[in-house]
């Protein structure tokens, strides 16, 4: 099952629609979970890309006056063209896969140590947020080179002409490990975002009603996921705000960053700019992330059962 992935529960004999007996159905191969997140997590950036252009701009700005959701639409495509707001698009595709790779991977594995850990058979809500924090975090390794190029290519000021510009001018400025600044705020991003998506997921799922047809399936996954998406938006959109910051700084001889470690930078801008800076750009990316999180599960599970249907028996 895919939200068995997605919720980090390890795949098991256990892991099944509510409508099948445990052993009807053998889990699907991994190069199936695999590209079913994959087209999933396409699917999602194509329809909402543009809402992570303004809220990166809008956690760029700083001090105390920002512009709002509909303003920064309007100043973008007013001042820099429509196309604007898919500037930065190739990084967060082209990470798509490795992504998804490392996400999978590690929530099998941690969910697998945890339940050994502590003998538990099934996973629990509690087990369910440590495991996505911890994959949260395995997963930041490998997303940073992509958020960065991202940040520098939506960034106002930015005139790099495409990804790869931006790549060379780092690596020939900070050398090699210079595509990993900003590393330990997207550590704390996404271990909170795990956290609170896959752990609400959780508990979600199981307050709904059981889903007695295909069509409910969809509808709960889509409730749970809108849901986990909002609160894992709500959790991190502060350490969101200072990866931003940390990952949109200029860089040179003389030039001393004024932010470098999360959680002195987020007293930092709550003293400078107030509390309401630390959740800038909330309102496009919580629009973005709980519908988001809906969508993601809803083309998981859509996907997932196009494979089932094609590999026939013991999978269907």
């Amino acid at each position: 099952m895919a939200c068995d992935i997605l919720c980090g529960r390890p795949l098991s004999s256990d892991s099944h629609p509510p409508s099948m007996a445990s052993g009807d159905r053998k889990p699907l191969p991994f190069i199936a979970n695999f590209a079913a997140g994959a087209i999933a997590g396409i699917s999602e950036i194509l329809t909402f890309y543009p809402l992570g252009v303004v809220k990166t701009r809008m956690q760029l700005e700083t001090g105390k006056s920002q512009h709002g959701l509909v303003g920064s639409f309007q100043t973008i495509i007013r001042e820099e063209g429509f196309g604007r707001l898919y500037r930065g698009l190739v990084p967060p595709l082209l990470m798509e896969a490795p992504k998804r790779a490392v996400k999978f991977a590690a929530n099998d594995f941690w969910g697998k140590t945890y339940l050994g850990f502590t003998g538990e058979t099934k996973m629990t809500q509690q087990l369910s947020i440590l495991t996505g924090c911890s994959a949260g975090a395995t997963e930041s390794f490998v997303v940073v080179p992509f958020e960065l190029v991202k940040i520098k290519m939506q960034d106002k000021t930015s005139t790099f002409p495409g990804p790869m510009s931006v790549v060379r001018h780092i690596i020939k400025t900070d050398g090699l490990l210079g595509l990993y600044a900003g590393m330990e705020s997207t550590f704390w991003r996404h271990l909170w975002w795990n956290g609170g998506y896959f752990g609400c997921i959780f508990q979600v799922r199981e307050l709904l009603p059981k889903a007695e047809t295909p069509q409910a399936t969809l509808l709960n996954n889509f409730i749970s996921g809108s849901i986990g998406g909002f609160a894992g938006t709500v959790v991190n959109t502060p350490f969101d705000v200072v990866k931003s910051r940390i990952q949109g700084a200029a860089k040179g001889p003389g030039i001393t960053p004024k932010y470098n470690w999360t959680y002195p930078a987020l007293v930092q801008i709550f003293r400078e700019e107030g509390p309401g800076a630390l959740y800038k750009g909330f309102v496009p990316k919580v629009i973005r992330l709980a519908p988001g999180g809906g969508v993601l599960l809803l083309v998981v599970e859509f996907t997932l059962g196009v494979f089932r249907k094609a590999l026939g028996p013991p999978y269907i």
